[in-house]
């Protein structure tokens, strides 16, 4: 039974954000009231307010749904670098930033719209609103800034790690937004797909020191 409860919730969840998208989307973020998304959803103010705090987070779950997602993958990579005994200590940057890069181009060839090199129109809509929105912008920006105090946290925190975490971060936000613009411009994803390899390969390639 649980599971089933657990399903519902989440079905209510993505119906709700889907219903704020598309309302968004057509009128714009600001034209659209709480009000307005609970009407198409046909649910109360209250039950909206229990799945989604704010409004913005009606539109930038997608992004939430990736929290975390670096500090996971460099604590995957030390697991299996050492096994289990190894998640007593800190991630080694150098193989965190590979695991990274490699997880990064793997979503390259997924195209998973988080490396932002997916070119549905429904996508690239969507990555408009939130990018050319203030307020999801500044939502988006708290997602990341906390998705970068998590990977600090693996990689041992002090100035070493919070400094390699900022790098891992702002290389994937960079790489992410670059994809993003070209296919904006016009630009289809399977063209894209080499520059946005190779890109990847460059940009986390110079975080490994020597």
């Amino acid at each position: 039974m649980a599971g089933l409860r657990d399903r519902k919730k989440r079905q209510t969840h993505d119906a709700l954000s889907q219903a704020a998208i598309e309302l968004f989307l057509e009128r714009g973020f600001d034209e659209v009231s709480v009000a307005d998304i609970a009407a198409a959803a046909d649910v109360s103010k209250p039950t909206l307010f229990k799945y989604f705090a704010t409004k913005q987070d009606l539109a930038v779950h997608r992004f939430a749904d990736h929290a975390g997602e670096a500090a996971r993958v460099a604590s995957a990579a030390r697991a299996a670098a050492a096994g289990p005994a190894s998640l007593a200590g800190p991630v080694d940057v150098a193989g965190a930033v590979a695991a990274l890069r490699e997880h990064f181009v793997d979503g390259l060839r997924r195209r998973d719209p988080v490396t932002g090199l997916n070119d549905t129109p429904g996508v690239l809509a969507y990555h408009r609103l939130v990018f050319t929105t203030p307020a999801l912008a500044t939502r988006v920006h708290q997602f990341i800034a906390a998705d970068q105090a998590a990977l600090a946290d693996v990689l041992g925190n002090g100035l070493a790690g919070e400094l390699a975490a900022a790098d891992l971060i702002s290389t994937q936000q960079v790489l992410s937004r670059r994809n993003w613009a070209a296919l904006s411009a016009g630009i289809t994803a399977d063209t894209q797909y080499r520059t946005a390899v190779a890109e990847a390969k460059q940009a986390y390639g110079r975080l490994i020191r020597p």
